[in-house]
């Protein structure tokens, strides 16, 4: 019989995001540090963390604001930044299909990059995980998170980040978050087309809205590239990848437990 059975639900879903609690802490402080040193107050970092859950964002926000960027850009910026949880929305809406809206709204609300992979592989690998197991990471995630925004907003009263700094570790955490991107070769082609775009719009239209014509323009590049192979090369191995990147790892999930 599993041990584990009889254990609370609380119990299982904090064991199941313990370890993504633990690395939230440092990168959260960082974060902390950075937008206190941006201005922020600590009510300001704790409502931020909590209605902008994305370290990325809140990374973005902090530096842009230090840097003098219009709200209306940074806004902008944003909003094409975390259009990604649509997509990563959709990949999960097959578990949640019978819960209530106000529990899709507060599911939807508290998801991030972090807690939707935690959860996205409990729900492929564990046929006893239910959306509330999942909506309890998110929350032990979120507390996590903010708890690390706020120890980082009181010590951002006795540290300070120079802007050199800034940019350098908001350049790498992009970089890195391209570099995995490209584990699907076919992304090389809005990622490309987007360095050349923005290098470009930005020097021609000295302002930080040439990012966001590079990205409308990369998007529209990648939607147009997977339209021509899905009316041409439909059965194409590529487009699967595009559409399910983990499409044969979840198969052979399937097939080891029955």
């Amino acid at each position: 019989m599993n041990e584990h059975t009889n254990e609370p639900q609380w119990l299982k879903a904090l064991k199941a995001c313990l370890p993504l609690m633990i690395s939230y802490l440092p990168i959260g402080i960082a974060a902390g540090i950075l937008l206190k040193t941006g201005g922020f107050a600590i009510w300001m970092i704790v409502l931020v963390s909590l209605f902008v859950f994305s370290g990325g964002a809140q990374f973005l926000i902090a530096s842009s604001i230090m840097t003098g960027t219009p709200v209306f850009t940074i806004t902008l910026l944003l909003f094409f930044l975390e259009l990604r949880y649509a997509l990563l929305g959709t990949s999960l809406s097959k578990y949640l299909k019978n819960e209530s809206k106000p529990f899709i709204f507060r599911f939807a609300f508290s998801m991030n990059d972090e807690n939707y992979a935690v959860n996205y592989l409990k729900f492929s690998t564990d046929k006893k995980w239910s959306a509330n197991d999942a909506l309890m990471v998110e929350y032990f995630s979120l507390l996590s998170w903010t708890v690390g925004n706020i120890i980082g907003g009181i010590l951002g009263t006795k540290i300070t980040i120079d802007l050199p700094i800034v940019h350098f570790a908001l350049t790498a955490m992009f970089l890195y978050m391209v570099t995995m991107q490209l584990k699907r070769r076919i992304l090389f082609v809005p990622v490309i087309i987007s360095v050349v775009v923005a290098v470009l719009a930005v020097v021609m239209l000295k302002s930080t809205l040439g990012l966001i014509v590079a990205t409308l323009v990369a998007a529209t590049a990648g939607y147009l590239l997977e339209r021509y192979l899905k009316a041409n090369y439909s059965d194409s191995a590529i487009l699967k990848r595009i559409k399910n990147p983990r499409a044969r790892e979840m198969e052979q999930i399937s097939e080891a437990e029955n």
